[in-house]
């Protein structure tokens, strides 16, 4: 039986794979079965923030997987806690964490906090959480129902929770707020809406509104959060202090782990939320591992570097290739190029395979790219040398 097969017959059919068969990777480049060489702009969609076989994550993996790889909440784990004070420290906000396995997950905390905070400091309680159009936060019933796209709200799933409501833009926000809105929650970057990042302005203005109205402000980090934009948090480089952040994907460096993390320690009570793999040793000793290895590239500039080289190359492919796209989008290495119609993104991205190059999909058009943050140089121009090759495929069709 063929992999494919296999995959077919025994696997939930839950996406539209390709079947390259992938057995090994060094930094950004993957290798298949029949071992040919890929670029990978990709980086699973996000999470591989310090690369493939990274030495440092894949020691500090194997060394914890010796010792003990979990016991259950109901004991201190050493690195989890050691994790949630440089999470702290490294994002500068007064806040405590909650570990969970996804961002799904953290999101969900983020809600049932918020909820939480609404019935306990309100004469009345307040419950309804504002989101925005062409958001994301997630595939749980709730967060399905707290993404601002009615394409996944498909009646196959409901009942949905009630309490959501998506505005149009920020401008809306204010005018949606009334007397049972505890909470807004918002991508800084919108990832799965298209890679579109929010004017600092319009966003620092907003987090202030809330602030005096009582409002809390969650901010949806899962991709944007772990140096993906720029500085450790979003939040950092908008200049706001939320009241919730989640995050989740490149914090483990591939092994599955998120964080919700609030100002207002003292909502939730033993009892109140919990995880039976959340926070465990193996992925809380990741996460200590990976932002070792970001944290360095930060403070010496080698990230920023990175950042504006790979930005370069995208703006100049925009410029040439302004036949294909309106123009490039995004913040740090949470990027896209916006396609002019659902064809051309297509294209580019069944090409772009073809030229032995991973990119990915975004809403609006966008054709996305999530390299690692140790991606090198010579990486970045084979990757754009063979993107070169499939726009030229696309445009000769």
């Amino acid at each position: 039986m063929t992999l494919e097969a296999q995959d077919k017959q025994y696997v939930l059919q839950t996406y539209a794979r390709d079947y390259t068969n992938f057995v090994e990777g060094k930094g950004s480049t993957l290798f298949d079965d029949q071992g040919r060489d890929y670029i990978d702009f990709a980086s699973g969609i996000g999470v591989n923030s310090v690369g493939h076989a990274n030495p440092v994550l894949a020691d500090a993996i194997c060394d914890q997987a010796r010792k003990i790889i979990h016991i259950s909440n109901l004991q201190v784990i050493e690195p989890q806690a050691k994790l949630a004070e440089r999470i702290v420290k490294l994002s500068g906000y007064d806040m405590g964490v909650f570990f969970a396995n996804s961002g799904a997950e953290a999101n969900e905390g983020a809600i049932k906090i918020a909820r939480k905070y609404g019935e306990t400091h309100f004469e009345n309680k307040r419950y309804k959480v504002i989101t925005l159009e062409h958001s994301f936060h997630g595939r749980t019933i709730t967060t399905v129902k707290a993404t601002g796209q009615e394409s996944f709200h498909t009646p196959h799933f409901s009942p949905y929770p009630d309490g959501f409501s998506y505005e149009k833009s920020i401008d809306d926000v204010y005018r949606a707020i009334d007397d049972e809105t505890v909470a807004v929650l918002i991508e800084l970057v919108q990832g799965e809406g298209g890679v579109q990042p929010f004017d600092k302005a319009e966003i620092q203005a907003l987090a202030k509104h809330l602030k005096k109205a009582g409002v809390l402000l969650i901010v949806d980090e899962v991709q944007t959060g772990v140096y993906r934009t720029g500085e450790f948090l979003a939040s950092n480089l908008y200049e706001i202090e939320p009241d919730i952040i989640t995050l989740a994907k490149g914090l483990g460096g591939g092994v599955p782990i998120g964080a919700v993390m609030t100002r207002h320690k003292e909502v939730l009570k033993a009892g109140d939320h919990g995880s039976t793999f959340g926070g465990n040793y193996l992925s809380t000793r990741a996460g200590l591992a990976v932002l070792d290895i970001l944290e360095e590239l930060y403070v010496s500039g080698a990230l920023a570097q990175t950042h504006l080289y790979f930005e370069k190359k995208l703006q100049e492919i925009a410029a040439s290739c302004d036949d294909l796209f309106e123009k490039e989008v995004g913040l740090g290495l949470m990027r896209g190029l916006r396609a002019k119609s659902p064809q051309i993104q297509s294209a580019v991205l069944k090409e772009s395979m073809a030229e032995r190059l991973i990119v990915l999909k975004a809403g609006r058009n966008t054709v996305r790219f999530l390299p690692s943050l140790t991606i090198s140089k010579a990486e970045i121009d084979e990757g754009f040398k063979r993107f070169e090759a499939a726009l030229a495929r696309v445009e000769a069709q």
